[in-house]
């Protein structure tokens, strides 16, 4: 049970985006290296690169492919990526981890993350979490914030490796203070349990709050939590409903659960049953246990 919810939270924390953990200064550094290496496949990736910010897919794919073909690593992860998507192509995962793993053997540390990403949840690979470990780790050495963040999580959890809070600390860190947001919200939590760190709720609440102000919904949710028990803040329920709202208007299960709950008891908004049965609706609608109890549903 305790692997298969962890999983689901390294499921929650992947990138969608095409390159999207890299910044420009890297791609620039990257972008030169390539050119210099073969102008031909540069060329080539340079074309898909534009076509699928024109959302021209079929054409991205046939440019990708040219340019993976010459063994351009770049080309070769998101032509991956393309068709762990189904952009351009037909959806194919055991074609994603293909592309995925001839780029990742060229170092290429975005490829290497997804190729985790592949190995610990079994997507077009057999599950295999210690090479799922492997993998992050070579994309988490070179910095790459999602695979950082991926690593903690395995620590936190003991996925792939033996459970260590300290080496998760260190890993959900590095990922936090490079603006990853599902990093800085573990990290808060650890701080406010003492989990790898000695305990610091004042830290624990930076570090929650910078996600939350980014607009991840899971710190958004948690920080209403903390407002609405006191936990690590003064109790402050009008807090607790504006981080909740902001939660649960992105869709977040437990935030409208929450939000149900303040409009029942009246806590930090007038009172409202009519409401509290709206938000109650909308967390049940996604299975949350407590909201279909409350509305009389059977459990899923």
């Amino acid at each position: 049970m305790k692997n298969r919810k962890s999983e689901g939270v390294l499921q929650r924390l992947s990138g969608g985006a095409l390159s999207s953990s890299e910044n420009s200064g890297s791609i620039f550094k990257r972008g030169i290296a390539a050119l210099a290496q073969n102008p031909e496949a540069e060329a080539c990736f340079q074309r898909a690169r534009a076509a699928y910010k024109a959302h021209n897919f079929s054409e991205a794919v046939l440019w990708f492919r040219k340019a993976a073909d010459q063994e351009h690593a770049r080309a070769q992860s998101n032509l991956g990526l393309c068709y762990a998507m189904g952009k351009g192509v037909t959806q194919d995962d055991a074609q994603a981890v293909q592309w995925y793993r001839k780029a990742a053997e060229q170092g290429d540390a975005e490829a290497q993350y997804y190729l985790g990403f592949c190995y610990v949840i079994g997507r077009g690979v057999t599950r295999d979490r210690a090479q799922a470990v492997m993998w992050y780790r070579k994309a988490a050495d070179q910095g790459h914030a999602q695979a950082q963040s991926h690593l903690g999580a395995c620590y936190y959890f003991g996925i792939g490796v033996t459970q260590d809070y300290a080496q998760a600390v260190l890993w959900y860190g590095k990922a936090a203070d490079q603006g990853q947001v599902a990093a800085q919200t573990q990290l808060g939590s650890c701080y406010a349990g003492g989990k790898g760190v000695t305990r610091d709720d004042a830290q624990a609440v930076q570090w929650l709050r910078k996600a939350a102000d980014q607009g991840y919904a899971e710190a958004q949710s948690r920080l209403g939590a903390w407002y609405y028990f006191g936990i690590g803040v003064t109790e402050n329920d009008a807090q607790a409903v504006m981080w909740f709202r902001k939660a649960a208007d992105q869709g977040h299960a437990e935030a409208q659960n929450f939000l149900g709950m303040c409009y029942e008891s009246g806590r930090g908004v007038a009172q409202d049953h009519a409401q509290a049965v709206m938000w109650y609706r909308k967390a049940a609608d996604q299975g949350h246990a407590r909201a279909r109890e409350v509305l009389g549903l059977p459990s899923l």
